[in-house]
């Protein structure tokens, strides 16, 4: 099988910068330990990883008195830094496992370092490190990486990417599973996450067989702990000052989700509600189980028949509809199944992930993914088709954020940078009450939340809402943040000034920001409508 990259890359020129000022300033940061009081119970297999209802009695009464009594802020707007990272491109590492074109690599992290940031964050992509068969790892890229990032006095962030690149929004080149894998699928297709149709996802091993030995005689569970155990043996000296947090994945694109909205052959596009990805064998027999156990044997056939195809509506549908099936008993059994399955998927992995790093002094962090569109409807049929039992009457963010509490792993969100008044008002989208929700469960599940942008801008409008996002005097507030993504539109002069404000202004609290309101980042973005500061009037955006 012949695997092909197409190089992105793209670096620094330091002459195209020469004369931009930058803040010469580097602090440490330190995060306090929190005990999270959530824990998750196992009921039955179709309400495995739910809350216990006394556990969700404690979280509203803590909500209660939250209300009546001001909480005393753990920090303060004025004193609070929050570290900004930079990602780094997705071909950093080439398909022969050396590092992509080193010494402009090292021109571009001294300019990082001089602009104030942190450190930059990588993909240790699995079918790169174990391509050559199970259990032969090449980790001699990173190597040099975490080398020159620690010469540069940078800190790193690296992903645990046990996902495919290539198909999803900003995807630039194709890094497939390992050989190996795609050999054990292409003789079991069910390895996959499959849809109502029968087509299926490449982009990662479905959750359904995370328990039985698929792989070459293990576990999916047991390859992802090798694969991390054999990062922590590699880089053990690193752990704790050079690399300071690992990124477990878990799902399409590093996040705890089903691939429920693909962008591959133009399967799906925004605004979508996606498709449940519950058709491979695995799932489908724990479904079965579940109705079985349930006493309801008819449920067990199969995913909701009224749930619509990836580009309609809520409304085009009978499930998703304002009083649609999803909210009737039928309903309700689903997507508890559904999502306890995404949630203990998470727990196994990351259980694995804080037995093998605790002790190094490395954060772990899980990624969830901001699903915006359609949240202003009842149903949030994009967030259900992606594994999120968030409704308007139930917060499906809770459960995630104890479960990673468990672990003492940081929630790791994306879409920090959106705007609800950016977005096309048919898809009923509303990013800033999604990231207040987030926030919320964080902060009641006392664990450290940290964020993304969602999609590549380099405009003012978009810093200066990750500052508004950042800050709180209640104190959740974000514990750090990571900037998509380096490159070489990143490097030019406009948008480079842009980020040294930004990393001073998140250095000192989120003050002084003085970020032009415009976006200027003629980017691809999923919004179509960016509202100008003082108009009424908003401009269309044409998704490229």
């Amino acid at each position: 099988m012949t695997l092909t990259l197409q190089s992105s890359i793209s670096f620094i020129n330091l002459k195209e910068i020469k004369g931009v000022k930058t803040p010469d300033f580097l602090g440490m940061v330190s995060f306090a330990q929190t005990k999270p009081f959530c824990r998750l119970v196992a009921k039955s297999s179709m309400q495995e990883a739910q809350l216990s209802h006394e556990r969700i009695m404690e979280v509203r009464k803590n909500e209660k008195r939250e209300k009546l009594h001001e909480l005393t802020p753990n920090h303060s707007n004025s004193s609070t830094r929050v570290p900004v990272f930079v990602m780094l491109p997705l071909d950093t590492i080439t398909m022969g496992g050396n590092l992509n074109r080193p010494r402009a690599m090292n021109a571009s992290l001294m300019a990082l370092k001089s602009s104030g940031a942190e450190g930059v964050m990588v993909d240790a992509w699995w079918g790169l490190v174990e391509k050559d068969g199970p259990l032969k790892y090449n980790w001699e890229g990173y190597a040099e990486l975490v080398k020159m990032c620690q010469e540069h006095g940078l800190k790193l962030q690296v992903v645990m990417s046990f996902h495919q690149c290539g198909g999803n929004v900003g995807d630039s080149c194709s890094i497939p599973l390992p050989p190996w894998v795609l050999e054990e699928i292409s003789k079991n297709p069910d390895l996959v996450y499959t849809d109502r149709s029968g087509r299926r996802n490449p982009e990662y091993i479905s959750l359904g067989c995370d328990m039985l030995p698929v792989l070459k005689g293990r576990t999916p569970i047991q390859v992802y702990s090798d694969y991390m155990r054999s990062f922590r043996e590699r880089f053990n000296d690193y752990l704790g000052n050079v690399i300071v947090e690992i990124q477990v994945g878990m799902g399409p694109c590093g996040e705890l989700r089903y691939p429920a909205y693909p962008e591959s052959n133009g399967t799906w596009r925004f605004p979508g509600i996606g498709e449940f990805q519950c058709y491979d064998k695995y799932m489908r027999a724990s479904l079965t189980a579940a109705a079985m156990a349930a006493g309801k044997d008819d449920w067990g056939q199969g995913g909701p028949h009224d749930s619509g195809q990836y580009n309609q509506f809520p409304e085009d549908t009978g499930f998703f509809r304002r009083d649609g099936t999803w909210n009737s008993e039928y309903g309700q059994f689903f997507l508890e199944w559904y999502s306890g399955k995404l949630l203990v998927h998470g727990d196994r992995i990351l259980a694995a992930g804080e037995s093998i790093y605790q002790g190094t002094g490395a954060k772990l962090s899980g990624k969830v993914a901001g699903i915006h569109w359609h949240y202003n409807t009842r149903s949030h049929a994009a967030e259900l088709t992606s594994g999120y039992y968030n409704t308007r009457h139930r917060d499906g963010y809770l459960p995630i954020a104890c479960m990673l509490a468990k672990h003492h792993v940081v929630l790791n969100f994306t879409c920090m940078e959106m705007r609800d008044g950016e977005q096309p008002q048919s898809a009923n989208c509303s990013p800033e009450g999604l990231v207040r929700q987030v926030k919320t469960a964080a902060r009641t599940a006392e664990i450290e939340l940290a964020g993304e942008n969602a999609l590549e801008r380099y405009d003012g409008g978009a810093y200066s809402q990750v500052l508004a996002t950042s800050m709180s005097d209640s104190g959740n507030g974000l514990s750090a943040f990571t900037f998509l993504r380096m490159n070489k539109r990143l490097f030019e002069p406009e948008n480079w000034r842009n980020l040294v404000q930004f990393v001073k202004s998140m250095s000192e609290g989120g003050r002084n920001a003085s970020l032009p309101e415009c976006n200027s980042s003629r980017t691809d973005l999923l919004v179509r409508f960016i509202k100008k500061s003082h108009s009424k009037k908003a401009t269309e955006v044409a998704v490229v």
